[in-house]
């Protein structure tokens, strides 16, 4: 809270270039925005009939003064929008008097603040990303259509309006055909030489890298060349109805007559607290959309405060209904002009409201500025709106986005913004709840230490609509199944689904013979986590196990880590559960290479084996006393010696072989001599050749042939230095077997014929049964 707060006698910061820069780019984008403004404050204003003509302008004012100063966002234009015309024109209707309004929009605006306060902008993250691409691919579209007959002199509708049935009897298309008949030449030059300058402006490096933005050029161009057209005179001069035209003030009351004061005797109305919550929630949920539309247009992909823009909405909106303004929220054409413009702070719209006020004081200069100007301005801002790349992604990304995509442009096109956006809404939810009934949970089987178990994962929202899915999915489990419901995923599960949950835990698993398993079910559901099936290797199920089914567990293992298919374990269960002994399966020997962790490709948990790492896999007395203790002590049936391609202590071994230089004076390492000089008793040096010679993909072979007969090397001298190991092979108690680990793939390959222990019909029956995830992954 601290920094909101300025300290006496504090120091002047000195704002660093960059932000110098910004400062200075957006003032111009708030000039910018200002004069574009203009013309849609005022129209839209003119739209609803029983509106004054300066109650446009005065929002414009209190949405980028008073909302600019209290907003964190950086992009956001507040005024009054086309898409709340609607809205005021209705409830103007139903309360009958302006200044009724002006209560009711006050009211809203104390509504907003609240909602802000309570936190409710976090609503936004709900919206789905193809409705509101969809908006501004539309919002785009629409400025084209409309700006159109603008840019070519035909100003009958009024400059704002969005709305496909116009106040002119005419419809956006409708308005397309009647244009033809009506072309200024005087303003059809301004209009289409601004949008050449423009499009050659984003061209040209040169005049990409002027300080003005090419947009406030545009508008001094439009200026200029209409006095020059006014000299010229005839056809080619431009008329007041071609131009931005500002209201006149109230000679008696100057300025203070566009202030107009709410009817407070309209307080036990409670149509008028109706109109409030409507306004309220339309203008929250338009000002949400737009920051979040906003935000994909973000270059530096900024985080909003949405809560605070509720605050500072509400403020707003509190104001301009005790001042005489229209509602206000965020508006997405002139937010995304003042982008387009260099805009880059709140500092935009703080000046596009500074200048608006100074518009009221000297009109004759804005007056000046044709029409076919903005027009020109908002068209281009509609052809960076609607990029052909972000309809060719939506289109590519599935019928699931594309769908609910074109669904929010085609109504916005043909009624109005909120209809449209609303629209989209409503057909993004349908498929979410359709997605929902289609796959509200998923079920896996997985294989643990202790048995099969069903693992079913719930949907993030699992609703009443669930229940039947989930109730057939339960009674389907067969006797003696071992069902685990997972909810770590679940954000929301309706009442009468818990309610299934229970009654089938206590009541209907029992009879039928099949155990339940609960975890990631948050604390207000009364389900505590329970996992009631053994995921890790306890005494009764190592003395249970054979070599042959600890050698399957070990290559299942790794065919799950192929196929991306974790087991669901329980580590803080194993943890405590392996804190008083461990029973290992397996004591896997294996290089310190980083990218050969056991338990992670083997898909092992907590105490399932013992692992001894040593550069090269090489054997040495600490290494076979460390095996001999987890085979002959705490009971191993297995010992897996893991080789690994791209082996770097291998390729030493072959690069040193034959060297006259010592390896320490080569490597640098004092001890590793012991380690290349076992690697290097697999192979004869002479046989290799000139290794320096060879070309990567030859050397890079060669030194995974050499990993290869280490590795059958290591598991023959292991019976031959162990006796301990050798006697329990004998006995069949144990089996030791080579492997190779590919560290490009993923996969181990088990060397059948350097296994010890077991039969060839027994090896066969594990290593040739190549699962579906195995094949998968080596494709």
């Amino acid at each position: 809270m601290a920094e909101n707060f300025v300290l006496k006698n504090a120091p002047v910061e000195v704002l660093p270039a960059g932000r110098i820069a910004v400062v200075q780019r957006s003032v111009l984008a708030g000039a910018t925005v200002a004069m574009v403004a203009v013309p849609l404050c005022v129209g839209i204003a003119a739209i609803s009939p029983g509106i004054p003509a300066w109650a446009g302008i005065l929002s414009g004012i209190i949405g980028g003064v008073l909302v600019g100063t209290i907003s964190r966002s950086r992009m956001a234009i507040t005024g009054p929008t086309a898409g709340l015309t609607a809205v005021v024109a209705t409830q103007l209707a139903v309360l009958g008097s302006f200044e009724a309004l002006l209560l009711a929009v006050m009211f809203a605006g104390l509504l907003q603040i609240i909602l802000g306060c309570v936190r409710t902008g976090s609503v936004a993250a709900f919206f789905p990303s193809s409705v509101i691409r969809g908006l501004l691919f539309a919002i785009g579209i629409i400025l084209i259509l409309k700006q159109v007959p603008h840019v070519l002199g035909h100003d009958t509708d009024p400059e704002g309006e969005m709305a496909f049935l116009q106040p002119d009897r005419e419809n956006t298309f409708s308005e397309l055909a009647e244009l033809t008949r009506d072309i200024h030449p005087g303003a059809a030059t301004v209009g289409l030489l601004s949008i050449a300058l423009m499009l050659a402006w984003i061209r040209v490096p040169r005049l990409r890298r002027f300080p003005v933005p090419v947009q406030l050029v545009v508008i001094v161009l439009g200026i200029a060349l209409n006095l020059l057209f006014q000299r010229i005179g005839g056809r080619w001069s431009i008329q007041p109805i071609h131009l931005i035209q500002l209201p006149a003030l109230d000679p008696e009351r100057g300025a203070l007559g566009i202030l107009t004061s709410p009817a407070f005797s309209q307080w036990n109305n409670p149509l008028v607290y109706q109109a409030a919550i409507f306004i309220a929630l339309v203008a929250s949920l338009e000002s949400l959309l737009g920051l979040e539309s906003l935000a994909k247009l973000d270059p530096d992909q900024r985080k909003n405060a949405l809560n605070r823009e509720l605050v500072a909405q509400g403020s707003g909106n509190l104001c301009c209904g005790l001042l005489g303004g229209l509602p206000i929220t965020v508006e997405i054409v002139r937010s995304s002009t003042g982008l387009h413009s260099g805009g880059r702070s709140r500092v935009t719209m703080i000046t596009q409201g500074m200048l608006l006020l100074l518009v009221i004081f000297v009109p004759s200069i804005v007056n000046s500025i044709p029409l076919a100007s903005v027009a020109a301005i908002l068209l281009f801002t509609g052809m960076r709106l609607c990029d052909l790349r972000v309809f060719r992604q939506m289109w590519k990304s599935g019928r699931y986005q594309f769908l609910p995509f074109m669904a929010t442009i085609i109504p916005i096109i043909l009624s109005d913004l909120l209809v449209g956006t609303l629209i989209g809404l409503a057909i993004s939810v349908t498929f979410i709840l359709n997605s929902n009934l289609r796959r509200p949970l998923r079920r896996v089987l997985e294989r643990h230490l202790g048995g099969e178990v069903l693992h079913i994962e719930l949907a993030n929202q699992v609703s009443f609509l669930n229940r039947a899915v989930l109730e057939n999915a339960l009674r389907e489990a067969p006797r003696g199944t071992h069902v685990l419901l997972d909810a770590r995923g679940t954000d929301y599960i309706d009442a009468d689904v818990l309610s299934l949950i229970e009654e089938f835990r206590t009541v209907t698993a029992p009879v039928q013979g099949v155990q339940v398993s609960l975890r990631g079910f948050r604390e207000k559901y009364l389900l505590a986590d329970e996992i009631r099936y053994v995921d890790y290797s306890t005494q009764e199920l190592q003395q249970q196990m054979t070599p042959l089914q600890v050698l399957r567990v070990l290559k299942e293992g790794n065919e799950r880590f192929l196929s991306g298919r974790h087991l669901t374990r329980d580590l803080r269960r194993q943890l405590n559960a392996t804190a008083v002994g461990q029973h290992p399966l397996a004591v896997v020997l294996s290089c310190i290479d980083s990218r050969t962790p056991v338990e992670l490709v083997l898909d092992l948990g907590l105490g399932d084996v013992f692992s001894v790492r040593v550069a090269g896999n090489v054997i040495s007395p600490k290494v076979l006393g460390s095996m001999e203790y987890g085979c002959a002590v705490a009971g191993a049936k297995v010992v897996l010696v893991m080789g690994h391609t791209r082996c770097g202590a291998v390729g030493a071994a072959v690069t040193l072989s034959g060297s006259a230089t010592s390896i320490e004076e080569v490597t640098g390492c004092q001890h590793l001599d012991a380690i290349l000089h076992d690697i290097q008793a697999n192979f004869d040096p002479a046989t290799l050749g000139n290794v320096t010679s060879l070309s990567d993909s030859d050397r890079q072979a060669l030194v995974d042939g050499v990993a290869l007969a280490n590795v059958k090397h290591i598991v023959a001298d292991i019976l031959v230095q162990s006796r301990t190991l050798a006697k329990l092979v004998e006995e069949r108690k144990i089996a030791i077997v080579g492997s190779m680990y590919d560290v490009t793939s993923g996969e181990i390959h088990f060397i059948k014929e350097s296994a010890v222990g077991l039969s060839e019909e027994e090896l066969d029956s594990v290593l040739s049964s190549c699962t579906e995830a195995t094949r998968t992954a080596r494709s």
